[in-house]
């Protein structure tokens, strides 16, 4: 039986279906106001939990500390700079045979998972050896 919804998360579920990227809370709630679905900020964060629990919504933490909300559609990996927060798609999945594993061997119901490496990018890494240069 599909778990019964409240407004607010319907409203959260049809706005992030029409983004192409995640969105952090803040803006979320900014676009459910200009989109005239206006919540209060509080109201966003239980509604993205809830969903989360679901197994609807998915949650990446940037560098910087930020959650960036998005449906899940398919698992997501990620080159992320350190430096200038960049981050990079990428598209191979080392972990997908692990999944299944998992899945069989704890009858552990796995809605989605995120592999992310953090570095630098090419252009903070020529930024750094630039400034090293240069002192």
């Amino acid at each position: 039986m599909k778990p019964r919804r409240t407004r607010n998360q319907e409203h959260i579920v049809s706005v992030l279906k029409t983004l192409d990227q995640a969105i952090s809370a803040q803006d979320l709630f900014i676009e459910l106001r200009n989109r005239d679905l206006g919540m209060g900020l509080a109201t966003v964060y239980r509604s993205l939990e809830a969903l989360k629990l679901e197994g609807v919504v998915q949650a990446r933490t940037t560098s910087g500390g930020e959650a960036l909300y998005s449906l899940v559609k398919e698992d997501r990996h990620h080159l992320t700079c350190l430096q200038c927060g960049d981050s990079i798609p990428i598209d191979e999945c080392p972990v997908h045979d692990l999944e299944i594993q998992l899945n069989e061997s704890y009858q552990f119901k796995i809605y989605y998972h995120m592999l992310e490496f953090f570095g630098l990018c090419t252009q903070c890494q020529q930024s750094d050896l630039t400034n090293q240069t240069e002192h």
